[in-house]
């Protein structure tokens, strides 16, 4: 597959305005509060947003990035921690909302789901409607969605609130990564996707460890309620930080749309509960290998429209001719997978085996969010003078040990010192993960593919995260029936709190431990599209020479 540049790279050298990215991962936001103060303004970054803002809203000249990227993390922030909070608090909502296991799980899985089916669609209205509006639009759905969970008196209203919520978070992601391509030009793009990168990593610890003291002081409900605030803040910033940008005439390809989310709300849907219903039959005719069937079907005909549409398609497929783009997709589906996947076992096994407190437990991932928040700027900076191969493999690679190292490890007895080493190693992956596979992936897009191509790398990610949840959820399951039995893993998981006989608890964490080789493998997968990277900067070098 030749790695065909899909813009003038003369103009991505010479200071005009960046061409947009590809959604980051999970990667997010709130970096600047990790970091300190945003990295010191270039004169070509505020050319380019003195250009942006002057040509579309008349805003004077002195347009900040670094502020705009500000206001962005926190919308993005909030999706994070969305994305990891109800995982402390799993075993809490069990017991207060009287429901199964199953059913709370279902409140990150509805969640996930909501986010992964529109990513596509929405990435394109933002290139229709201008991505600033879209942001606002999608951060003002998501703090009302967040209200409306904690209000919820029982699970099922509390899987529809997030449900929304989730719809709110689909709407924003396209745009963020949109516009911080857009006003950072292409040799500063490193650094910002640096500082965006190292919000994964904090976002990961406040997830948890904000979720862990709410549940344990004021209530599950305020795991949701907590965003209220933030999101009106962040709704105040953007829309007097972000600069509004020219959007782009689009004519949707409704049938793309159909075609696209059958086929993804089929094959995700049917992911999810085949744990349920023991991969069987759902209710009459409807079963699960069927429902995942007909998704794969709806993906092959939303491939075939998609070739023969004569019109503006919904994914510009010329887009995965570029070998960068399409590695990092593949590369951020297993990241999306993993990162998922680890955070139910983990927080389980510390409150279930270890008989941790929430916060406690949430703790034991804090060496992780510091060493992120702490390598990601430095690692942004390397992005745009090294190859990507070499910084995105290394950290997969860390991380897929990290998660081999947590399956060896974990039991009844192990020492906090060990899985806080692991934890150092999760923070060395995550530093060197989420810039050098954004901005590969979004290097050479240009601005008028900047929403497909965001909605591409987003849904992608958020596909390989629902794939994750389910596969754990169902893993763990299988696992605990294996070493405890069908009656034993329901009652050892009822005791929990540290209560559980030695024997139990042993084989209750090798479960848990056994569970972790999955999302360890499926990152292999990441690491081999990692190292296949080319060098974009040999080839932008010799064209910016041209150029001139």
């Amino acid at each position: 597959m030749a790695d065909q540049p899909l813009t003038d790279d003369a103009s991505a050298t010479s200071g005009a305005p960046a061409a947009p990215a590809a959604g980051a991962a999970h990667s997010d936001a709130g970096a600047s509060v990790a970091t300190g103060a945003p990295p010191q303004q270039s004169a070509s970054a505020r050319r380019t947003a003195a250009d942006a803002g002057a040509k579309t809203t008349g805003a004077a000249p002195d347009i900040n990035p670094w502020a705009a990227l500000s206001a962005l993390l926190i919308g993005f922030f909030m999706i994070l921690v969305d994305s990891t909070i109800v995982s402390v608090a799993t075993e809490t909502m069990v017991d207060k909302l009287d429901t199964s296991l199953n059913n709370v799980l279902w409140v990150t899985s509805g969640y996930l789901l909501a986010y992964a089916v529109p990513l596509l669609i929405t990435g394109r209205l933002g290139d229709r409607f201008g991505p600033k509006n879209l942001y606002l639009i999608g951060l003002a759905v998501f703090t009302l969605s967040s209200a409306a969970c904690g209000f919820a008196p029982n699970v099922g209203v509390l899987i529809a609130a997030r449900v929304v919520q989730g719809l709110g978070a689909a709407i924003m992601t396209p745009q963020t990564m949109a516009i911080i391509t857009r006003i950072f030009p292409a040799d500063g793009r490193g650094k910002a996707m640096g500082v965006w990168g190292s919000t994964a990593g904090v976002a990961t610890l406040v997830g948890p460890i904000l979720g862990g003291v709410l549940v344990d002081h004021a209530g599950w409900e305020w795991i949701f309620f907590v965003n209220v605030p933030v999101g009106l803040i962040g709704l105040a910033m953007a829309w007097k930080l972000v600069p509004s940008l020219p959007s782009h005439a689009h004519k949707f390809d409704l049938v793309g749309v159909a075609l696209s989310a059958v086929a993804l709300f089929c094959v995700v849907f049917g992911i999810q509960e085949g744990a349920q219903y023991d991969w069987g039959t759902i209710t009459g005719i409807v079963s699960v290998p069927l429902l995942i069937i007909l998704g794969l079907v709806f993906f092959v005909l939303f491939i075939l429209w998609e070739r023969r549409y004569k019109g503006e398609q919904l994914v510009p497929l010329h887009l995965f001719a570029n070998r960068n783009f399409s590695l990092a997709n593949i590369a951020i589906t297993s990241v999306g997978f993993a990162i998922t996947a680890m955070s139910f076992p983990i927080m389980i096994y510390a409150q279930a085996v270890l008989g941790y407190s929430p916060t406690k437990a949430a703790l034991l991932l804090a060496p992780m969010a510091v060493i992120s928040g702490l390598l990601a700027p430095v690692v942004g900076g390397l992005v745009d003078r090294k190859h990507p191969a070499i910084l995105a493999g290394f950290g997969l690679v860390c991380f897929s040990v990290a998660l081999f190292w947590y399956g060896r490890m974990l039991g009844a007895d192990t020492s906090i010192w060990w899985l806080l080493a692991i934890a150092c190693l999760l923070g060395v992956a995550n530093g060197f993960m989420w810039a050098p596979l954004s901005v590969t992936a979004t290097r050479t897009l240009e601005p008028r593919f900047a929403g497909a191509g965001s909605g591409i790398y987003n849904t992608t990610r958020q596909i390989g995260a629902v794939i994750g949840s389910a596969a754990v959820a169902s893993l763990m399951d299988s696992r605990l029936r294996h070493h405890l039995g069908e009656q034993a893993a329901g009652g050892a998981h009822q005791a929990g709190g540290g209560h559980m006989p030695t024997q139990v608890a042993e084989q209750f964490a090798r479960a848990m431990g056994e569970t972790l080789y999955l999302p360890a493998a499926v990152l292999i997968v990441g690491i081999i599209a990692a190292v296949m990277f080319t060098n974009p900067h040999r080839r932008t070098g010799r064209h910016a020479a041209d150029a001139h």
